[in-house]
């Protein structure tokens, strides 16, 4: 088959579609959504956000150096798509969504109550790198709806809660799981 070569471009599909919480005091609460996210160590846990300067949260993060990510599902899409599409100058993205700010356990940054995990991060450095600066973050803490939690070995159980991707422009549900790590060498 023949190939068709592009200029360079984000072609890393899909990607994650996921709410940053962010602020320190009620008064300056506020929700971006993020597709530009990751992890990037294992050992120790550390994530990124890459967020535009002139985008209201990048100020908050900054001056607060923490935030929390919430994973999206498709209950969520709505809101999820709203907090990405408007700015946090204009709007209290919590009231006009009727999401509500829980507290987290290690950061000051609220949760977003109706996603089902939360991943509470510190800021560590902050990389220019164009239009958008990453946040390279220590994940210090991590919170899971209980009916994600296998009763029985304790263990974080993914698989049923239907995450959102973000991919060229269009949100997506993950489909079924095709098969698990390490199959090829069993």
């Amino acid at each position: 088959m023949k190939k068709i070569e592009f200029d360079p471009q984000t072609m890393l599909y899909p990607l994650p579609a996921v709410m940053v919480s962010c602020g320190s005091d009620p008064s300056e609460y506020n929700i971006i959504t993020i597709a530009w996210t990751g992890i990037i160590c294992s050992n120790p846990p550390m994530c990124y956000i890459s967020v535009r300067p002139n985008r209201h949260s990048y100020n908050i993060i900054k001056s607060s150096r923490e935030y929390v990510i919430n994973l999206t599902t498709p209950d969520l899409l709505r809101e999820t798509d709203w907090c990405g599409t408007r700015t946090g100058r204009k709007f209290d993205k919590f009231k006009e969504t009727g999401l509500t700010p829980i507290p987290a356990s290690k950061v000051s940054a609220p949760m977003i109550q109706e996603a089902p995990v939360h991943i509470e991060c510190r800021v560590e450095e902050i990389k220019p790198l164009g239009v958008h600066d990453m946040f390279i973050s220590s994940i210090l803490g991590i919170q899971v709806n209980d009916n994600l939690v296998n009763s029985e070995n304790g263990k974080i159980d993914l698989h049923q809660s239907q995450f959102i991707a973000y991919l060229n422009g269009h949100y997506f549900g993950l489909g079924d799981v095709l098969n698990s790590f390490g199959f090829s060498a069993r």
